[in-house]
């Protein structure tokens, strides 16, 4: 099959399309046969040689696809799903090529109103912001958001999410497009983070109150601030590290706010905690899905072939939504 390689850590070019072995499906998995994979910042890092594949996944880029089940494994058989069965899934690797081998409790149904295409760009960031906000946030009705990087591919989907959830949301974002963009979705309060601080509006439109929860892609640049713009009983939940690894804890700020910080990574739990994650979004999340209440945003489409251009316009951070790769075949 035909599959983007990465023989050498680097730079867009190092993204090396390919003959490669086709998968097998083992026991517990099923094959599917590739439409459309998602770009995420994981992939980029993962190209340069920062952040490798779990133990036992892919070596291959890509966590999300959409296509169609073409064989079953040994154990799925009782699982609801069917050869041609057109779906999404959550993957820890091997998405940038024609055929993948998924864990079972990593699929979910192509929603209903969505292109099979446009599919992929929904199981990754549908399971970040689900897991992060909900299940590890416990973000609930009326309280407030702050999503650094609101009209990211992550960010998209959180605005919409929280808003289904009746929350408040605060969006930072750097240009007037793309808090245009975050405004169409839903958000309540937009903060450009080139021209403004984002403490200050966040607290003056809780009247000094500040953030339940934050979702945060920035890392060590943000997080001195992140405390400051904390509620009590704030909840920070750190998920990229874009702005460094290393920062500042001021433990006496947090502990005055009831405060807690949480890191967490989605590639790396195992089977049996992404299937709990991936059973969840399809109980709460798809339901808003076929509501036409949450659907991905994609800026664009390229080519398996073109991954290096995919990963250069990542990059360049002037898309809003998802970036995704298409297979012809």
């Amino acid at each position: 099959m035909r599959a983007i390689t990465i023989p050498e850590p680097g730079e867009a070019d190092a993204l090396v399309p390919a003959d490669v072995p086709a998968p097998t499906a083992g026991a517990g998995e099923v094959l599917v046969d590739v439409v459309a994979a998602g770009v995420n910042r994981a992939d980029v890092m993962q190209r340069k040689g920062a952040y490798p594949p779990p133990p036992g996944a892919s070596e291959l880029p890509g966590l999300e696809v959409s296509g169609r089940i073409s064989a079953l494994g040994e154990g799925t058989e009782d699982a609801g799903w069917s050869v041609g069965d057109e779906v999404c899934a959550l993957l820890a690797g091997g998405g940038y090529a024609e055929t993948v081998a998924v864990p079972v409790g990593q699929l979910l149904p192509a929603p209903d109103g969505i292109p099979l295409e446009d599919a992929a760009a929904l199981p990754e960031v549908a399971c970040t912001v689900w897991s992060n906000l909900v299940m590890e946030a416990g973000l609930s009705e009326g309280e407030t958001v702050l999503l650094h990087g609101g009209s990211s591919g992550i960010g998209t989907m959180a605005i919409q999410v929280a808003k289904a959830l009746g929350a408040q949301v605060a969006v930072t974002a750097g240009s007037a497009d793309k808090l245009a963009a975050c405004r169409d979705l839903g958000a309540d309060v937009l903060v450009n983070y080139r021209q403004q601080d984002f403490v200050e509006e966040v607290k003056a439109a809780t009247d000094g109150r500040g953030a339940d929860v934050i979702l945060d892609v920035v890392g060590a640049k943000y997080l001195p601030d992140n405390i400051r713009a904390l509620a009590r009983d704030g909840r920070l939940v750190v998920i990229g590290l874009l702005g460094g690894r290393t920062g500042e804890l001021d433990l006496g700020a947090l502990l005055a706010k009831r405060g807690r910080v949480q890191a967490t990574s989605l590639r790396s739990r195992p089977p049996e905690g992404k299937a709990e994650i991936v059973a969840a979004v399809r109980e709460h999340v798809w339901p808003w899905v076929a509501q036409g209440r949450v659907r991905p945003l994609v800026q664009s489409r390229h080519p398996l072939e073109e991954a290096a251009a995919a990963h250069r316009e990542m990059e360049a951070s002037q898309h809003i939504g998802k970036i995704l790769l298409t297979v012809v075949g």
